[in-house]
């Protein structure tokens, strides 16, 4: 029988869960220019007319988005979106006074500029963490440069997330939850598939075939008791290999991202599971629940029950659902 092959990028979406979707868009025309403050969640603009500039937050240098392009902020960065690439605009605040889901910005007459946003949160648990190897910025572009059919279905889900929050027909909010987790996967696989140089961390991990088989191994069976030789043949490489590769990719050795990944996964099955510490602990391999809260606090830095706690204490009121500001 044929071994099946764990998935590890679906396993680290299901810690991420994006969640809250709101999506808007923005008609523009003439000179026009528009800064957005720093956002909670994540990010998606795509443009569907015209053209504009992006400068974000404390970068040198601007970038072109072009009709068809799509753009994720993954870390809450403030940016300026442009026509002619001015680094301050009017405040977003002012040209979307009245934000509403699904609802159309118009600056300055419209008619040469359209662009559709998304932005939707993601979970507390683990999504610094997991979100700390992806660039400030991840550009999708139009045509034949694309190298998967993923920049298309960014378009798509960004574009239907939208038409959602316009009709308000029966089953939206669970056709966004379930458009904002394909736009995620789509982000992501293109993320990977572009194989950026200089990125690190389970995102380039992913991208190594070698790197990924011990992976999915690893994540796939959490309680086996893995060495770095076990996962090394895993691999399909020698020991040492192996350990070079890996931590040249993720940053850290095979063992710390093995207890890391332990660790996390715990946390969510006694968060969203409510399994208890002792169970949590044996389902990633620990024994003993004294040896797992050791672990988990030399890893994370505290207990798990109040990493949890911590964690998944809910948004304010006036931000549990803040506004999109249009793109």
């Amino acid at each position: 029988m044929a071994e099946v092959l764990f998935d590890p990028l679906s396993d680290v979406l299901e810690l991420l869960r994006p969640h809250d979707c709101v999506a808007a868009g923005l008609d523009a025309g003439g000179n026009w220019s528009i800064g957005y403050a720093p956002h909670a969640g994540l990010k998606c603009n795509a443009v569907m007319k015209g053209g504009c500039w992006l400068t974000l937050e404390g970068a040198g240098s601007r970038i072109w988005l072009g009709e068809g392009d799509c753009v994720m902020l993954p870390h809450g960065k403030g940016f300026v979106l442009s026509a002619r690439g001015a680094r301050q605009g009017e405040p977003a605040e002012a040209v979307h006074s009245t934000p509403s889901h699904g609802a159309t910005a118009t600056l300055r007459g419209g008619g040469d500029f359209f662009m559709t946003g998304a932005r939707f949160l993601l979970s507390g648990l683990a999504s610094d963490i997991l979100l700390a190897s992806l660039p400030d910025v991840v550009v999708i572009r139009s045509g034949a440069d694309d190298r998967s059919d993923s920049g298309e279905t960014v378009r798509w889900a960004v574009t239907r997330i939208a038409a959602e929050l316009r009709s308000r027909r029966p089953g939206s909010a669970r056709s966004i939850e379930h458009l904002s987790h394909v736009l995620l996967i789509e982000l992501m696989r293109y993320h990977l598939e572009e194989g950026q140089e200089g990125h690190f961390g389970w995102t380039a991990a992913l991208s190594d075939p070698y790197i990924r088989r011990a992976l999915a191994a690893m994540q796939g069976d959490l309680a086996r008791s893995w060495t770095v030789a076990s996962l090394a043949e895993k691999a399909g490489l020698s020991r040492t290999a192996f350990a070079v590769r890996f931590a040249r990719l993720v940053g850290q050795t095979p063992m710390n991202y093995l207890t890391l990944w332990r660790m996390l996964w715990a946390a969510q099955r006694i968060d969203r599971a409510g399994l208890t510490i002792a169970v949590a602990a044996a389902e990633v391999g620990y024994a003993s629940e004294s040896a797992f809260t050791a672990a988990f606090k030399r890893t994370l830095g505290q207990t798990p029950r109040r990493f949890v706690s911590r964690q998944s204490k809910p948004l304010p009121v006036t931000s549990a659902r803040p506004p999109l500001r249009g793109a």
